[in-house]
């Protein structure tokens, strides 16, 4: 790692920078008095309130992920939903089709039947040539009428198996609906947790929280330094250089669960965006991106890689180099730049693993604010999920 960057992340360890203190949460009224009673500070220590604020936001990342999931779930069935009844729509007209066919042979049988039967015409023909016609048109149309019946059962059979095949989808993009619902409402509980524990924290306290967070990050990230395990690391692809590019462009924007840009993100809707920018689709979510593309070493990571957190992949980030990475870090922080250890790393994965990297690579600007900025402490969340749908309404 380079000088440059060690004395950055060293500053950011021991700076504590400017906190965004959440205004204290409402409280009802006293009915006796009619003025709300005093709120109750939390007395837990520093150490026992940083773990519990990062499992809040641990679980909370967790529950936007599965809402993420289902989301595209979701899409997907309502594509096949849709795909689906456009081919009833087509297999019921063809049924219509063949039953006015069999209808019109239908009636056709009815009026010759007061006449001689064709095939008694036929042999009381004299000229062997019209009777060779005759025999023709009569076996040609004992073919349509077969052909006709075969539509009309084939038809019939098949609008049915379509309608049945419909509907099952239908139940299935009903209860993704349900799974969305309830996803999305286990993301708002977990973000009004979080908001009450700020609200009653006092400055002092917030500001020993965001210096205590710094210092294990720094002490994380010279472990992971000191151990060789973080590789001196190389030149990215051209689609890798790209999405880093548009990843690093994007900070300063405000972290925001569900959204992929581009006036906001979460932590996988930034990498997955950045990529497909880049003209490379990846999967929308952090674990599906741990499980479909392959794994890298740390020792091989290289810049446009996608560093992932926690034993259950629920957080994500792209590597920048020189032991940094660009991530959407959590509710009410802005995309930034932090050291690869800011949390417990669980591997890397690389999009593009067959690309061959560039030759000459210069890395991108950063701008001034990229490693510490007036979100690296505990600050009010952003107002969660301002245009989703709410409970009870269609998503």
């Amino acid at each position: 790692m380079s000088e440059r960057w060690l004395r950055l992340v060293g500053t950011t360890a021991v700076t504590v920078s400017t906190l965004l203190v959440p205004a204290p949460a409402a409280a009802a009224p006293d009915p006796g008095t009619g003025t709300a009673p005093a709120r109750q500070p939390d007395t837990r220590p520093v150490s026992e309130l940083l773990t519990d604020l990062q499992l809040r936001y641990r679980e909370a990342e967790r529950a936007t992920e599965a809402y993420n999931a289902t989301t595209e779930r979701l899409k997907q069935q309502q594509t096949e939903v849709a795909r689906l009844d456009d081919r009833l729509a087509k297999a019921r007209l063809a049924l219509q089709d063949s039953r006015v066919e069999v209808g019109r042979l239908a009636r056709q049988q009815y009026r010759n039947s007061t006449d001689l039967s064709p095939y008694v015409g036929l042999l009381l023909a004299r000229d062997p040539e019209q009777a060779f016609d005759q025999g023709h048109l009569i076996g040609q149309l004992a073919r349509e009428r077969a052909e006709s019946i075969r539509d009309l059962t084939g038809g019939a059979q098949q609008a049915d198996q379509l309608a049945r095949r419909a509907r099952t989808a239908l139940d299935a993009q009903l209860a993704l609906s349900e799974r969305q619902r309830q996803a999305r409402d286990d993301v708002r509980g977990q973000l009004e947790g979080i908001e009450k524990l700020l609200a009653s924290l006092s400055p002092g306290q917030l500001a020993e929280l965001a210096s205590s967070e710094q210092s294990g990050t720094a002490a994380a990230q010279q472990s992971l330094v000191e151990s060789g395990a973080l590789g001196t690391g190389g030149a990215p692809s051209s689609e890798g250089d790209r999405a880093l590019r548009y990843a690093v462009d994007q900070i300063g924007k405000p972290y925001e669960w569900g959204a992929a840009g581009p006036a906001a993100y979460d932590c996988s809707g930034l990498t997955s965006r950045s990529w497909e920018r880049a003209g490379r689709s990846i999967p929308r979510t952090s674990q599906e991106q741990w499980a479909r593309l392959p794994h890298v070493p740390l020792a091989r990571l290289r810049p446009g890689d996608l560093v992932v957190y926690f034993p259950e992949a629920t957080h994500v980030a792209l590597y920048l180099g020189d032991g940094m990475v660009v991530q959407a870090p959590r509710p009410g922080t802005r995309v930034k730049v932090s050291p690869i250890a800011a949390n417990p790393i669980l591997g890397a994965v690389r999009p593009d693993a067959r690309a061959s990297s560039l030759r000459n690579y210069e890395p991108p600007r950063l701008p001034r604010t990229a490693l510490a900025g007036s979100d690296e402490g505990y600050g009010t969340l952003r107002p969660p999920d301002t245009t989703a749908p709410r409970p009870g309404t269609s998503p």
